[in-house]
Parts: structure tokens; sequence; C-alpha cells
């Protein structure tokens, strides 16, 4: 099986963290060790991919952020994992001037300027201990096997608000995509492939296009400095063939990133504080009433990491809500007969030894108790993975109890699908139990992005009315608005196949009163297979289909010698491997989608990417400040 993104850009981090030589495989030799110090965009690329444990594996004491007050470590060696900014430099040079460790290895997580590496030159020239400089070209954070976004900081400069401001400067738009370009470079470093490109006319994910096939193309002609040659070529992911890469831009589809949704992860990163692989949970600290007059007890966060090593979170992140309850149950109960295995083996050795009985027993049950305490450790590590899901997954539950996120999603589901409705949308936004004002603005704007014809000036003003009333802010709909009547004349909506969802009778497991779940009320609504635009467009472009959403696609080739646009080969081969970017950021409905769609296709591999991941909230506020311009 070829190395997924997640495995080589952790290889990549390794070997840095080993000073960029191979790490070793004899782990008795004792590491040599060192401190790590680097900015918010390096510690963004670290932890979703390295706990603290396996940094101390490889000689890591101590890790620092570059900005925070350091104190001199004269006999260790530091590594350093930084952006070439500015003050990043300038803090490097005072460091080196006030001599903090015994010698630098200085990695750039993105190439570094010549100007600025000359910045450098006289300050390590004077101290005289900069072992090595390296640009890594690994700006950009894998979260999944096959998934990546650009970035966490700083990520307001390349958002969707900011790429369609209408107020937007031609400079500052080439800023943005040079920003969004810099990270799909070191993606595709870091992947060792170089891509056969495809995209849409006519906005920014074309111009991400132009711009990325000329950065390609300008590496592979200077063959002496080319990063796609050598070694990382041939073992690469795709070393028999290149990979598709599919670049798609936000406006194809906003109803998705609004969309209320019903598998694990998705709902995790809607309803909960989740990101970087990392769940936030507000603990409730018990019913005991504080005095009166007393200030409210601060309620502690505890954070979760939902990691590959997880099976439960592996098996599951995809599988709609119902069904996780219900694992998470089947998986309490086993843990519950394993612990009182384990009591009463215990319990059993107790026993007297003059008992006849107790003897033979005894024999027996030393090699069950033998197996039990080996798997001690084990079971406790399975006790502290069901505690996490079950409190993940009760304060998911919380949030679908009490803001009916069922009816939302059924709901919505037959908007996207135009599936006949059960009940009218004004029912549901006027409900004062159902939802939040955002909810209800989510609701709203998924009716008015999916319908054919827009409500007529009466129907809209009645809306806006019991949206008003429900405590909705109006400002997304006025850029909706404006972006409807735009898309309108630029080409046809997206359409969302035949999904829909089957209500499946009650819970069994879970409705039992044993159960750690009470799901009253709930709809156990099962999901069917249905490709989203972004889905349907990467199997357009991958089995080479004729569609007119695709026809008209772009294509470059950095690797013909020729410049401009490349025409489509006349052997129309199938890819096996795809990667689709979305310019404007994306969500976990659409990476969801597409690890749906891929199981279905064998032997085919897709990665997804976005230039953010943004929750329907954060995404809300973005249309928000848009329609308040």
């Amino acid at each position: 099986m070829a190395a997924s993104i997640r495995e080589k850009q952790t290889a990549a981090l390794k070997r840095m963290l080993n000073f960029n030589a191979p790490p070793l495989k004899n782990t008795a030799a004792e590491p040599v060790w060192k401190v790590l110090i680097y900015d918010r965009f390096g510690q963004d690329i670290i932890s979703p991919l390295l706990s603290v444990k396996e940094l101390r594996d490889m000689g890591i004491t101590l890790h620092l952020l570059l900005h925070s007050d350091r104190d001199p470590i004269p006999d260790v060696p530091a590594i350093y994992f930084v952006m070439p900014t500015e003050e990043n430099i300038d803090r490097i040079c005072q460091d080196l001037r006030n001599q903090l460790y015994e010698s630098y290895y200085l990695n750039f997580i993105s190439a570094i300027s010549r100007s600025k590496l000359e910045d450098i030159a006289s300050a390590a020239l004077a101290a005289n201990a900069v072992n090595q400089v390296f640009d890594q070209y690994l700006n950009f954070i894998t979260l999944e096997d096959d998934m990546f976004v650009l970035c966490n900081q700083n990520k307001e400069q390349i958002s969707y608000h900011a790429i369609n401001k209408p107020d937007i400067m031609d400079t500052d738009m080439e800023a943005i995509m040079d920003t969004i370009v810099d990270s799909l470079f070191c993606f595709f470093v870091t992947l060792g492939a170089v891509p056969i490109i495809r995209c849409p006319r006519g906005n920014a994910a074309e111009m991400v296009a132009v711009k990325l096939d000329k950065k390609l193309r300008e590496n592979l002609r200077d063959a002496r400095n080319s990063l796609f040659t050598g070694d990382t070529m041939g073992t690469g992911q795709f070393s028999f063939q290149r990979p598709l890469f599919v670049l798609a831009d936000r406006n194809l589809d906003l109803a998705t990133p609004l969309h209320h949704t019903w598998t694990y992860q998705a709902l995790i990163h809607d309803v909960l504080d989740f990101h970087l692989n990392r769940v936030s949970l507000e603990e409730s600290t018990g019913s005991e009433v504080s005095p009166a007059g007393a200030r409210p007890k601060k309620k502690n966060k505890k954070s979760y990491d939902l990691t590959a090593a997880d099976r439960f979170w592996q098996k599951h992140k995809g599988s709609p809500f119902p069904e996780v309850a219900e694992s998470v149950q089947e998986e309490l109960d086993t843990y519950r007969a394993q612990e009182d295995e384990v009591k009463h083996l215990k319990s059993i050795m107790g026993l007297e030894a003059e008992d006849d009985g107790a003897i033979s027993m005894l024999s027996d049950n030393t090699a069950k108790l033998t197996s039990a305490v080996s798997s001690l450790p084990e079971l406790l590590e399975k006790k502290r993975l069901i505690d996490l899901h079950t409190n993940v997954a009760t304060a998911v539950l919380d949030h679908i109890k009490s803001r009916k996120l069922d009816v939302y999603f059924e709901y919505e589901e037959k908007l996207m699908s135009k599936s006949t409705l059960d009940k009218s949308l004004l029912d549901i936004i006027s409900d004062p139990d159902a939802g939040t004002p955002e909810d209800k603005m989510r609701l709203f704007l998924i009716y008015y992005i999916t319908s054919q014809q827009p409500p007529s000036e009466g129907d809209l003003e009645q809306y806006k009315k019991a949206l008003t009333d429900a405590g909705c802010d109006l400002s997304p709909l006025n850029y909706i608005k404006q972006w409807k009547a735009f898309t309108k004349m630029a080409a046809a909506p997206a359409s969302y196949g035949n999904s829909g969802v089957k209500p499946m009778g009650l819970f069994s497991r879970v409705m039992n009163t044993g159960s750690q779940f009470v799901m009253e009320g709930v709809k156990n609504l099962v999901l069917k297979q249905h490709n989203l635009p972004v889905t349907r467009i990467l199997d357009n472009l991958m089995d080479m289909k004729s569609n007119p959403e695709t026809d008209d696609y772009r294509y470059f080739d950095p690797k013909m010698l020729r410049g401009s646009e490349s025409s489509i080969p006349r052997n129309k081969n199938p890819f096996q491997e795809a990667i689709v970017f979305v310019v404007g950021g994306g969500n976990y409905i659409e990476y969801q989608n597409l690890v749906d769609y891929t199981r279905a296709k064998q032997g085919k591999k897709v990665m997804y990417g976005c230039s953010e991941l943004f929750s329907a909230a954060q995404f809300l506020k973005q249309l928000s400040q848009l329609g308040q311009k």
C-alpha cells in the first residue's frame, strides 16, 4: 500500500527532528536530546501528527513557541521550525546574538527568500553556531490519511469572505492566490508527484490553477534544483500514474457548508468546538446549586484528541449518529463483561487454598488470570476510549435533542434532493422549540439556494418576518440573494443528486432502559448514498466522462514543455488517484461524501483538501459580513 499524505508529512517531520537525517531504525540507541522551537504555524502542522510522547521518543525534551520568553540552555542543540517571516527572522537573529543554545538547526516551513537568508547569514556568521538551514516545504496541515487543509493561523486572510469581498483590490487577490499556491506547491513536493490540473473557468479556482501550473513548470525546468527528481519520485504514492488535481470553487455549492449533518465527525465539527483533530467539551460540574449571590461556577473545559490510533473513531467517524450511539453502547457492554470477569477471578483467587475445589479452580484460573492481567493495559486503554466517546457522543446528542437537529437534517436533505416536503418551512422557522436562530437561518438559506424559482416578494417578506421574529440576522440572506442572481447569469445551479433519507423505525439497542443514551424522540435516520456537487465533478473528471458541467474545464500539464494550456490527450485513460481541493473553504460533509464515493469505487484513491475548514456557524458569519457590505 502506498504511503498516505499523513505518513509522508509525518516522515518528513521525523527526519527534520533527527537533524535532517533519516531516523535510525535501531531504537536501542539513546536519541540526542534537543529542544524544538516553533511558531504557531509549525505547532499547527506538528500537533495533529506527533504526540508529546512521540516527540520525547525522538529526543525533544522541550518544545517552545519562538515568541515566548525562553531561558538560555547553553549545552543543547535547538531545532527551529518556523515560517520565514520578517518577525520570526528578527527573533532568530536575537536568539543567535543572545547565545541561547549550543547549535542551531533552522528549518523553514516554506521556502525562504534570498534577501531574508542574507539577513540571517550575518547573525549566523557572528554566532558561528548555525549547523543547518533547510527549506522543508511543509506549509499545509494534514488531518487525515486523505485530508489536508492549508492553514489554521491567519486563515481569515484566505477565507471565503476575503476572496469574495466586492471591494477587493487586485493586489490583495494576487496575494491571496500566492499564499494558496505556495501551500499547494508544498503539498505536491511532500507527495512527490506532479499532477494533471483541471479547473473551472472564470473564478478563483482558475487563478490558483494558472499560478500553480506556472510554479510547478518553473521548478521542473530547473533540472539541477528541481524538487521533483531523484529518490522521492520513484517511491512516491503515485509511482505508476500521475494524480489528477481538481480545483473546485466554493461558489459552486454554498448549500453543503450550511447543511445540518448526520454523521459523527461532521456533527462534532458542527455542534462542538473541534479543530485540528481536538474536541473541547465543557464539563457540567454537577447540579449543586450555588448559594444566592455567589458567582456561578466556571465550567471546566476538557479536551480530547481524536486520533488515527483510536480504532472506534477510525471505524465510526463517518457513521450516522444513531449507529455511533449504538456502537458506543455495545463497546461499553463488552467492556463491563470483561471487567466483571477480572473481578470474578480476583474473588476466586482469594479463596482458601485448603479447599479441594479451590485448588482445581486455581490452576484453571491462573491461566485465565495471566491472560486477564496481560490484557489489563489494553483494557484500560479501551476504557479511556469508551469514556471519551461516551462523553463526546452525549454532548452531540444533547445538541440534537435540544435543537431538533434530526428534523433539520431530514428537511434539508429533502430540499436538496427536491423530494416532497411533509411540513411547511414556515412551521419550522416559527417553532420556538426547533433550533437556534442560526439553525433556522441555515435552513432558510438552503431552501433559497436550492429552489429553482426564488420565492415571490410577498412570500419572501413573510419568511423574513418569521426569521426576524425568531431572532435571526438577515445579512447572510442579502449576500445569498446577490450571489444567486450572479450565478444565474453564469451557470445553472448545482444539483444535489437524488439523496433522501430513510427513517428506520426506532432504535433497538439504544432505546432500552439500561442505555447511556436516552434517544427518545430522535429519529433513526439512515443515509442513502448520493454524490454532492464536488464529488460529482470529480467523478466526471476521473473517469473522463463527457458532461456539460465539466466539459469546459481547463486542462494543465506542468510537465508539457509548451507553456499555456495543454489540450486534453486523445487516449482518455481514467485516473486511479485524485486530489480535490476547494478554494474558499471546505467541510467534513464533503470530505465524508468523497470517502463514501471512493469506498464504492474499487482501486481508486481520493484526497480532499481545502483552503480553510469551517463549520456552518463560521461560514454563516462570513456570509453575514459579506451581506453587510
